[in-house]
């Protein structure tokens, strides 16, 4: 079993979402951790709501947390892929080296929501989540 931590900023969109992927859809092989430099402390409601209702994926053992805390864990992590989008100035930590890190520039869902409707709300979740699913897939195919 392969661990993979996904981390952006505020940890309550991208790196959840990512998060729910490997952990719903390829749990046979990765377990998912998710965490943030700057974290919100919640899930985003829209974000939340989205990946219960549209993915029936169950988010309760799921919460917005510091990487710190797994900066002091002892398990490997196989993977740091940090989701933070530069473009938006977003800070994306600097993770130890002895790690595999890899960086997807994704922009935030979340900055997009204002002044939007519940479905384009979705909208913009579901084309956050497609992006995010692909490159899921293309990663774990070049897995060992």
């Amino acid at each position: 079993m392969k661990n993979i931590l996904f981390v952006c900023t505020g940890n309550s969109a991208r790196s959840i979402i990512a998060e729910s992927i490997i952990n719903n859809e390829y749990s046979n092989k990765f377990k998912a951790y998710s965490a943030g430099s700057n974290p919100t402390g919640k899930i985003n409601e829209n974000i939340k709501l989205y990946l219960t209702k549209m993915k029936n994926f169950n988010l309760e053992n799921y919460s917005s947390k510091n990487f710190d805390i797994f900066l002091n864990k002892k398990f490997n992590i196989n993977h740091v892929i940090t989701v933070c989008n530069s473009a938006n100035k977003e800070v994306c930590p600097v993770w130890p080296n002895n790690n595999q890190i890899i960086h997807w520039d994704i922009d935030d869902p979340v900055s997009k929501f204002q002044n939007s409707n519940e479905k384009q709300i979705n909208e913009i979740i579901s084309e956050t989540y497609d992006i995010i699913s692909k490159k899921i897939k293309i990663l774990l195919e070049n897995e060992n």
